[in-house]
């Protein structure tokens, strides 16, 4: 039985800079019966067309990209500390190539069909809203292009409605 306890996205109490930032997130997503997930330290939380959202985005090389491409909700999981070599792993190796969850021995639950980590300490379940692929010329700041995409590699940015937070 899991022992999450649903909240407001108002009443999160932790910093969103060290949430994504320092303690990184897992995006799950599930398409055809198949759950994939990636660790991210990149987007945010806010408020965009009058409903709480957060933003991630996706490298196109990701298979994870697949996976939040085809499903209309995906999940943000939060860990303590404890986690971060698991969040690692989780980040260095593809789902295409093996069952890195099964080998992360994360335990996948759901919310209103939307997949999960039983040992997260935070899950915020989104709607996707919106998706766009960054585009050369928006990069304001020409820095940006030879330090991060070096390959021109750009990301997808989803903003997800935040439907429900769950804390344990």
């Amino acid at each position: 039985m899991s022992t999450f306890r649903e909240i407001q996205p108002e009443q999160i109490e932790k910093n969103p800079f060290e949430l994504i930032g320092s303690d990184w997130m897992l995006i799950t997503a599930e398409k055809g019966g198949k759950v994939n997930t990636m660790t991210a330290s990149w987007g945010g939380l806010g408020v965009m067309w009058g409903k709480n959202v957060a933003y991630i985005v996706i490298r196109p090389q990701r298979y994870t990209k697949e996976f939040v491409d085809y499903a209309d909700t995906f999940s943000l999981s939060f860990f303590d500390n404890r986690f971060k070599k698991t969040l690692s792993y989780l980040g260095s190796v593809s789902g295409r190539d093996e069952d890195k969850i099964a080998k992360s021995k994360l335990t996948v639950v759901r919310c209103d069909n939307t997949p999960y980590f039983e040992e997260a300490n935070m899950v915020m379940v989104c709607r996707k809203l919106f998706a766009q692929s960054y585009q050369q010329d928006s990069i304001l700041d020409k820095e940006v292009i030879p330090n991060w995409y070096p390959d021109f590699d750009f990301h997808t940015m989803y903003i997800g409605e935040i439907m429900k937070v769950l804390v344990k």
